[in-house]
């Protein structure tokens, strides 16, 4: 039975409606675009390909879709889906309007937490309510075998602490300008591409990016601040545009292109909209690849329970959805949670990392608590090769501390990595 998966209005019986402008379209299996109606409609105004491994998907834009539109597709046997286009951001996240150039390792009390270091102006906050990085980093600091995916509104790939541990496509940085020297479809991505503007420069024009990617992998070095692995390679993807929003077309190009250059996991601190088939292809594909899919639970004050947050709601086994945490050990005030949905929380309130121009800042969010979950299943990973992502998932949630988040926001309490490298389960 074909599956249509559209807006209710547009199911709803009335003549027309005010359509949104893209739609994603998957063919079934063998299917000639060519013979496909909807697509010569003379409501469509454009039809472009989308670049996916996993199927054969098209991106349409139209002035609007009538009800005899509908009947169109339903009796069209090409079509296995068409649904509306979403749009995902990076979400409210609060950024400290202080942007300062001397960031030290003490002001990251998600890896170090001294109490001192995390509490507000007329509070402390607990010690030894972070991530637990330095005990782990008497195990290991990460492998440059490793390659983790930030897809986000891009990396300053420049940025002095993040440029030793960027990925480099070798070929296209000693090719030719404006040449796809490798073959791979892509001109000129050094870093890695950006699906926004569909260009081989990823660089991050709006900063989230760069935050995300600092607390992954900021090198371990005299200045600055550190990352949770000293050692990996992180690909820059920017799909999200420099105000911090993108299509699903893009997220699914992001997604193809992480499979493609071999990423081990995808850092991902962005959701909105409502559920999407082709997404979920896309991160299906990806499990299939064997490549864990870190989503944030969202910064909406919500119970993902109740009401579904994307992608981090997506039951696929290589999604691991992160909560946000104080440095008290307490829910973070905006953070999303459930006890089923969401599988762990890590720190994610005033949280310091690395931002464009060899600048440092505080943001707060699940996307802050999300790349330092990925950091500390890289080193995970970076120490056993050959956990699948479920293998990965189980294991991150068995070695968890058992804080006061357990039963009541999370299926698990708070990331341990020193417990996660040792599985040391409860």
């Amino acid at each position: 039975m074909k599956n249509l998966i559209l807006g209710a209005a547009l199911l709803s019986g009335a003549t027309a409606y005010a359509a949104p402008t893209k739609y994603i379209v998957k063919l079934k299996e063998g299917a000639n675009p060519k013979s496909i109606s909807l697509f010569s409609m003379k409501s469509v105004q454009d039809v472009t390909p989308v670049r996916a491994s996993f199927g054969k998907f098209y991106s349409l834009k139209a002035e609007g879709l009538s009800q005899k539109s509908v009947s169109l597709l339903a009796a069209d046997p090409n079509i296995e889906y068409i649904e509306e286009s979403q749009t995902y951001s990076i979400g409210p996240v609060a950024m400290n309007k202080e942007v300062i150039n001397d960031a030290k390792y003490s002001d990251q009390w998600g890896l170090k937490n001294t109490g001192r270091n995390s509490g507000g102006w007329f509070s402390r906050g607990k010690e030894g309510e972070d991530v637990n990085a330095e005990k782990a980093w008497g195990i290991t600091k990460g492998d440059r075998a490793l390659k983790i995916a930030v897809i986000d509104t891009g990396v300053d790939y420049t940025h002095q602490d993040l440029k030793a541990n960027m990925w480099t496509n070798e070929l296209e940085a000693n090719g030719i300008e404006g040449v796809d020297d490798d073959g791979n479809g892509y001109i000129d991505d050094i870093h890695g591409y950006d699906f926004a503007n569909d260009d081989g420069d990823p660089q991050d024009g709006h900063g989230h990016g760069t935050h995300c990617a600092g607390n992954i992998g900021a090198k371990h070095d005299r200045s600055g601040v550190r990352g949770v692995m000293d050692n990996v390679q992180m690909v820059g993807i920017k799909f999200l545009t420099d105000s911090g929003s993108g299509d699903t077309q893009d997220a699914i190009e992001s997604i193809e292109y992480a499979i493609a250059v071999g990423v081990d996991l995808m850092s991902n601190s962005w959701g909105g909209g409502g559920f999407s088939q082709a997404l979920k292809d896309a991160i299906q594909a990806a499990n299939d690849a064997g490549i864990v899919f870190v989503a944030a639970a969202g910064n909406s004050r919500r119970d993902n329970d109740t009401t579904d947050s994307y992608p981090a709601n997506y039951e696929i086994e290589n999604v691991i959805s992160v909560g946000a945490m104080d440095g008290s050990g307490k829910r973070s005030s905006f953070s999303n949670y459930g006890a089923e949905k969401v599988h762990v929380f890590a720190p994610g309130s005033n949280i310091m990392s690395t931002v464009p121009g060899n600048r440092y800042q505080k943001m707060s969010g699940t996307s802050m608590a999300t790349p330092l979950a990925s950091g500390v299943i890289g080193l995970l990973m970076a120490e056993n090769p050959n956990l699948t992502p479920m293998e990965i998932r189980d294991r991150v949630e068995a070695t968890a501390v058992r804080n006061g988040l357990v039963d009541q926001y999370t299926r698990s309490g708070r990331i341990d990595a020193e417990r996660l490298l040792l599985n040391t389960v409860n």
